[in-house]
């Protein structure tokens, strides 16, 4: 692991110094994004000390056990050890988080696949263990979609994921996710498969250098509809963007205007846009080196199975847990930190599903 702890003091002390400028809040937004980034090195800085203070702990620790021959101290080691891989594993995939857009803020949507109301119950089951995992990191929500299924659950949201790194970590995420189980919804209580797919992108703040043409697009207003916000179900100021060359579409609804939504989704729109061409040129670099990669916006990358048995197994990582609940309320890291792992790695696919 490359901590680069030098060169983090370094610009530690180049950002305090550029805050003594009395220049330095003439422009709100470059000062606060300084701040921001000031913040953050400071947190490394001291998780690395607190990191240090662990291992020295657990060295004394296990120093006294030996020289008193005292097995009492066990416990202690072990709980001292478990939180000292945690605090390591934190920093350590903090590292892996070095792509541009990694630091921004997620834009995640969730689409119900075919299968009526399982597949609408399916997304809302994800929606909630994606707004779980996000209360546990101390994150915010905005939702700024919401379409609820005909009968039960949700038929998709857009929603954004606000905190350090949002993307850097929700990005493992994107693609199909499949759920095995007797469905509540089947009255022969037969297993059933249900799909759901998540698309997600950064929220890019700065102006994003991609040029939309007007006859490239069709801009749709409609009436909001679902939870969302005190303009819901008033007015016709939801905005859905079509861009006929890719068939992206994006939605926007929870913004406090018409004008202001459109900008949002324009904004969604660019953000897409960017991330297909970075992807299209991964590609022909992939061409040109002979690697044989198959790259997709749909690909199926996790299943979870709750009969017969009960397993989460991601098919990129090979990374596997039995306890389907605990993922379910949120416990995604270990996924997450697999994902970004195997992607340091080159990305080469070591799992298939069950």
């Amino acid at each position: 692991m490359h901590f680069d702890l030098a060169n983090k003091s370094k610009r530690i002390e180049e950002l305090e110094r550029e805050m003594e400028a009395p220049d330095f809040w003439n422009n709100a937004e470059i000062s606060q994004q300084k701040m921001k980034t000031l913040k953050s090195l400071k947190d490394d800085i001291e998780t690395y000390h607190q990191l240090e203070t662990q291992y020295d702990d657990i060295e004394t620790l296990i120093m006294m056990a030996e020289e008193e021959n005292d097995m009492t101290l066990l416990p202690e080691i072990e709980e001292a050890v478990a939180v000292y891989q945690q605090t390591y594993d934190a920093i350590r995939i903090k590292t892996l988080l070095s792509g541009e857009f990694d630091a921004d803020a997620a834009i995640v949507s969730l689409n119900a696949g075919a299968g009526g109301t399982e597949s609408c119950d399916w997304a809302s089951m994800l929606y909630r263990m994606y707004t779980r995992w996000a209360n546990d990191k101390g994150f915010s929500l905005d939702v700024l979609d919401f379409h609820e299924g005909d009968e039960a659950g949700i038929k998709s949201v857009t929603f954004q994921v606000n905190g350090e790194n949002a993307y850097g970590y929700l990005k493992s995420e994107k693609g199909v996710h499949r759920l095995v189980r007797i469905s509540p919804f089947n009255a022969a209580g037969k297993r059933q498969t249900s799909f759901v797919s998540c698309d997600v992108m950064p929220d890019i703040e700065e102006d994003i250098d991609i040029e939309v043409r007007d006859e490239d697009i069709r801009i749709d207003t409609y009436r909001s509809s679902g939870a969302g916000g005190q303009h819901i179900n008033k007015t016709s100021s939801a905005i859905r963007i079509t861009h006929f060359p890719t068939g992206i579409v994006v939605t926007c609804q929870n913004e406090r205007s018409q004008h202001m939504n459109k900008d949002k989704a324009m904004q969604m729109l660019k953000a897409k846009l960017l991330l297909l061409r970075q992807q299209e040129n991964e590609e022909k670099n992939a061409e040109i080196r002979g690697e044989v990669t198959e790259i997709g916006w749909g690909n199926q990358i996790r299943s979870y199975v709750m009969q017969p048995y009960t397993m989460v197994k991601d098919r990129r990582t090979g990374y596997e847990t039995g306890n389907v609940d605990a993922v379910l309320d949120g416990d995604l890291d270990p996924f997450i930190n697999a994902y970004l792992k195997w992607l340091s790695q080159g990305g080469a696919e070591v799992g298939g599903d069950e």
